[in-house]
């Protein structure tokens, strides 16, 4: 029966097919395994960017500086990236790229009581916090991965 015999050389040819695809994405690197969150690998970078989605904008990525204290990663926000957090569709979640990695499901925490201390550790970190430091920073925020 040849049609029997085509039809399954057809389908072995799909499955190798299927089968180099799958295995030129594991080489190249493109996977659906998402990075680690590592708080102190990060710790030496000098911004990362958080992605915000609202009606008027909708998404929007911005960077901002960040410190690592007691292994959180911290921001501290001007009024504009606070409005925009506020304000943003996905609340708590934010998006944010750092060190070359993407993480879609960042959660953002309201960290107050941390203000003084993440304003200190910027200060030390970025010398034009000098200056930086006399704008209003309505927002201080931990910022912590979902599963």
């Amino acid at each position: 029966m040849p049609g029997l015999y085509e039809g399954g050389r057809r389908n072995m040819r799909q499955a190798l097919i299927v089968a180099t695809m799958a295995t030129l994405v594991c080489l190249t690197g493109v996977s659906t395994v998402s990075a680690e969150w590592d708080p102190q690998a990060f710790a030496d970078e000098e911004t990362l960017e958080l992605l915000t989605i609202s009606e008027e904008e909708g998404e929007y990525w911005f960077p901002v500086w960040l410190v690592v204290l007691d292994d959180a990663v911290f921001v501290r926000l001007g009024t504009r990236a606070a409005e925009r957090v506020e304000a943003n569709k996905t609340a708590p979640l934010l998006g944010v790229r750092i060190a070359g990695e993407e993480f879609s499901r960042v959660k953002a925490v309201d960290e107050p009581d941390m203000a003084e201390r993440v304003a200190d550790a910027m200060g030390e970190k970025y010398w034009s916090d000098v200056f930086i430091k006399y704008f209003p920073h309505p927002l201080t925020m931990r910022l912590t991965p979902e599963p």
